[in-house]
């Protein structure tokens, strides 16, 4: 039976109350054989023996001796045969894990696309659909899966990535732990042949696994598993209504006007960005000076450099600018903050000076960053 598929929107808000919907908890790694698998496994077997009913919904032993020891310890859904152009394939059966009903279902390899016949396109919309059914759910993937990273990473291995999970199944995980090893630790498995064939394994470590790639896949999955704490982070920050010092990733903020000089205060802020691995924010109080058509044209200019940088742009409105930009920060637990300052004098240079105390003590927090620049 084929489900009518839904969109992102739809899965997001019918999982908005976490008490209606099993708990979804994602075992992430940077590669083949850090022992994801092995992780979601021995957790399963430890929920197990608290008393939990847990089944295995389906595991990919890889032909890896420890991983199907492990997986011989669970409970496991018989598998689904599906015909599929003469040939007979098997998939996870999400009707037959729906129809046992256990408390926790263990599924791996999220990004993986179904064969044509199974209820849905692919395994994460079936992972979804059970916790709708209040099943909680273990489940594994790569970094490499993830949609947004895909294209740097086939750039980075040269490997075109063929399964992709969307960016927004990663983000309703309510738990994402890593599942971390050493490269070189890694590669001494490899060599081992503990990950693939020995006949594998030199053109393995000579693609794929070279010890560069590691290293940098590596990073991105520490900078996503950072992403994900600081995002719970920032639910328990507000629910608690704790301060904006409470903060794990670093986010960058620039404030812009609508004058020329903005470009290049975007253009550092995103420097800035890349280096620490942080989120852009690009924020802007509207005010009259903006209405005249020059200006109007240059902001929006500046605007859509921003977006191609793939910042955040944020309109801000209200009567006092530094008041405006400092809750935003405030509320956002900003960590770095950019502004510009033209080189004035007078009467003006003292009310510049006075917005940038009134900010600096509404958002002590943050780490200001003020950029003097020629007036064009």
């Amino acid at each position: 039976m084929v489900e009518t598929k839904k969109s992102p929107e739809d899965w997001l808000q019918s999982s908005e109350t976490e008490k209606k919907n099993g708990r979804f908890k994602v075992f992430l790694g940077y590669a083949p054989g850090v022992g994801k698998t092995f992780s979601m496994l021995s957790e399963g077997i430890r929920r197990r023996s608290r008393g939990e009913d847990v089944v295995i919904g389906i595991v990919e032993t890889h032909g890896r001796s420890g991983t199907a020891e492990l997986a011989a310890k669970l409970e496991q859904v018989p598998r689904r045969e599906i015909n599929y152009k003469g040939t007979l394939f098997t998939e996870m059966d999400v009707d037959a894990i729906l129809a046992r009903m256990p408390q926790v279902a263990l599924i791996d390899e999220l990004a993986h696309t179904n064969i044509e016949g199974s209820r849905f396109q692919k395994r994460y919309e079936d992972v979804l659909y059970l916790l709708e059914n209040k099943i909680d759910v273990l489940s594994t993937i790569n970094i490499q899966h993830v949609e947004s990273l895909a294209p740097r990473i086939q750039s980075l291995t040269g490997i075109p990535v063929r399964e992709l999970l969307p960016d927004w199944v990663l983000d309703r995980a309510d738990e994402i732990v890593i599942s971390d090893l050493t490269p070189e630790a890694l590669v001494t498995r490899m060599r081992r042949g503990d990950i693939y064939p020995m006949e594998r394994v030199e053109r393995s470590l000579s693609n794929f696994f070279r010890l560069g790639n590691l290293i940098a896949l590596r990073e991105m999955a520490l900078q996503r598993v950072t992403r994900a704490v600081d995002r719970n982070l920032d639910d328990y920050v507000r629910r608690k209504k704790l301060g904006a010092h409470w903060t794990v990733a670093e986010k960058v903020a620039v404030c812009i006007s609508s004058s020329p000089q903005a470009r290049d205060l975007i253009a550092r802020g995103a420097r800035l960005a890349e280096a620490l691995g942080a989120e852009l924010y690009v924020l802007h109080v509207s005010s009259n000076r903006d209405e005249s058509p020059e200006r109007k044209r240059t902001l929006e200019s500046s605007l859509q450099f921003a977006r191609n940088l793939g910042a955040h742009v944020v309109p801000l409105s209200g009567g006092d600018t530094a008041h405006a930009t400092a809750t935003f920060v405030r509320d956002n637990r900003i960590t770095q903050a950019i502004v510009g300052r033209s080189a004035v004098h007078g009467l003006r240079s003292y009310l510049y000076y006075l917005a940038i105390q009134k900010f600096m003590s509404e958002a002590p927090h943050v780490d200001l960053h003020i950029v003097t620049q020629e007036r064009h």
